[in-house]
């Protein structure tokens, strides 16, 4: 199965524009097939640049795995992150 990148597409009255949800990643194009074309690039080039975040990515996370990835983030165990949230 192959990871699906999700961008947002808008026209800002001059150009298509091109925004990647879950990366940093950005571009324009006078079309939207300059815009796709563009933005097929722009996301080759952001891996080529930066491997290590694609392996960072999950996509469609489970509750389990933002579980799982706040718990690292706060240095807590799985069970002490679910405990703190059972408090509110």
């Amino acid at each position: 199965m192959e990871n699906i990148i999700k961008a947002e597409i808008y026209n800002d009255g001059e150009y298509y524009c091109g925004k990647c949800i879950d990366f940093d990643i950005f571009t324009q194009g006078k079309t939207l097939d300059e815009l796709v074309q563009n933005l097929k690039e722009a996301i080759q080039l952001h891996f080529e640049d930066n491997p290590d975040s694609l392996s960072k990515f999950i996509p469609n996370p489970t509750l389990n795995d933002i579980l799982n990835k706040v718990a690292l983030w706060n240095q807590k165990t799985k069970r002490e992150l679910i405990e703190m949230l059972r408090k509110y």
